[in-house]
């Protein structure tokens, strides 16, 4: 699992975390473990599991660290 931090929340349900290295991964609400989207803030810590998807790198199974 790779670690980062929320980099950024939209009121539309989806975000984007900044990882260690400084890249930026979305993420949409549909992929948090054990967490509300609404209850999410930027600056938080959390673990992924990293993607590929047609549009880029994506996370899935966001967890709060």
């Amino acid at each position: 699992m790779a670690e980062g931090k929320i980099k950024k929340l939209t009121d539309r349900g989806f975000g984007f975390i900044q990882t260690e290295s400084g890249q930026e991964i979305f993420f949409h609400a549909n992929s948090l473990q054990d967490a509300r989207f609404e209850d999410l803030q930027e600056g938080q810590r959390v673990t992924f599991d990293e993607q590929r998807s047609e549009k880029g790198p994506q996370a899935e199974n966001v967890t709060l660290a």
